[in-house]
C-alpha cells in the first residue's frame, strides 16, 4: 500500500504593518484616544470639541459630578437625550420628581420616561445593572449618591457590555475619589449656563473650563436669581422626592 505526498504550499509571508496602519490603534498621550464607539453628540459645538469622538460616548460611565442638584445638568443632556428618538429614557433614584410639563415642552414625551426609584443602594445598583444589560432603553440616568470603588467597576463593566448613554450624577465632593469611569465632569453654576471642568477623558488634560450659556435666557433676569435657587426644568423641586409614587406614575407611564 502506498501513500502519496502532497506538497504543502508555503503560506505567504504577512505584510508588514506601516506606522499608518496603526494610527487608529495606538492613543499618544498627547491626543484624544479615537475609538469606532458610538458616540451621540452633545449639541454643545465647545464641549464637543474637547471630547474624544466628538461627542457623549455610549457604552460606558460618564460622571456628572455636580456642586448641587438643579444647577442645569438637565438642560445640558436635553439635546443628547433627544436624539435617542423613541427609545426610552431611564430616571434612577433622581433627588426629585420628574417635571412632565417640561419634558413634553423639550419635545421629550412622558411616555418614554422609564422612573425607578429603590427602598436600598443595593437594589439601586442591581435595577442599574439590569437595565444596562437589557438594552431596552437608550440612556440611563442614575443619582446614586456615594458609591464604593468596587461598584464602580460592576457598573462600568456593565455599561462597556451595553450601547447605552449611561450618566452619573454624583456630588461634587467625590471628584477626589478614584473612578474607573473614562469620562468625568464636574458641574458649577453660572448666572446663564453652567460651566464644565473636565476631570478625565481619554486624552490630554483640559486646560480650562467649559462656559455653555443657555440660548433664549433672559441673562438680566439670570443674573438677579442665585445659583442656590436656581432649579433645573425637568426635575420638579417643589415637590419631595419621597412624595407617594402613585402621585406621578399615571404621567410617567
Amino acid at each position: 500500500m502506498s501513500v502519496s505526498a502532497h506538497a504543502v504550499p508555503a503560506a505567504s509571508p504577512s505584510p508588514p504593518i506601516s506606522l499608518n496602519d496603526l494610527n487608529g490603534l495606538v492613543w499618544r498621550a498627547a491626543g484624544f484616544g479615537v475609538t469606532r464607539s458610538v458616540v451621540t453628540p452633545t449639541g454643545y459645538s465647545p464641549l464637543d470639541r474637547e471630547l474624544p469622538n466628538r461627542g457623549w460616548p455610549h457604552g460606558g460611565l460618564i460622571e456628572l459630578l455636580l456642586q448641587q442638584a438643579g444647577i442645569g445638568e438637565m438642560q445640558l443632556l436635553q439635546p443628547a437625550l433627544q436624539r435617542l428618538g423613541r427609545r426610552r429614557i431611564a430616571l434612577l433614584q433622581p433627588p426629585h420628581l420628574p417635571q412632565i410639563a417640561a419634558w413634553r415642552d423639550w419635545g421629550l414625551p412622558p411616555e418614554r420616561l422609564l422612573w425607578v426609584r429603590a427602598p436600598r443602594q443595593a437594589d439601586a445598583l442591581w435595577s442599574a445593572e439590569q437595565i444596562l444589560r437589557n438594552g431596552s432603553c437608550g440612556a440611563l440616568l442614575f443619582w446614586p449618591g456615594t458609591l464604593r470603588h468596587e461598584s464602580l467597576r460592576r457598573l462600568q463593566l456593565a455599561a462597556q457590555a451595553s450601547d447605552l448613554l449611561c450618566w452619573l450624577l454624583r456630588p461634587l465632593a467625590e471628584a477626589a475619589a478614584p473612578s474607573p469611569a473614562p469620562l468625568r465632569i464636574a458641574l458649577r453654576p453660572l448666572a446663564t449656563g453652567v460651566q464644565l471642568e473636565i476631570l478625565k477623558r481619554r486624552g490630554p488634560h483640559c486646560a480650562a473650563p467649559i462656559a455653555l450659556h443657555w440660548s433664549g435666557r433672559d441673562e438680566q433676569a439670570a443674573a438677579m436669581t442665585s445659583p442656590v435657587e436656581a432649579s433645573d426644568a425637568l426635575l420638579d423641586r417643589r415637590q419631595s422626592a419621597l412624595a407617594p409614587a402613585a402621585v406621578a406614575a399615571p404621567a410617567l407611564v
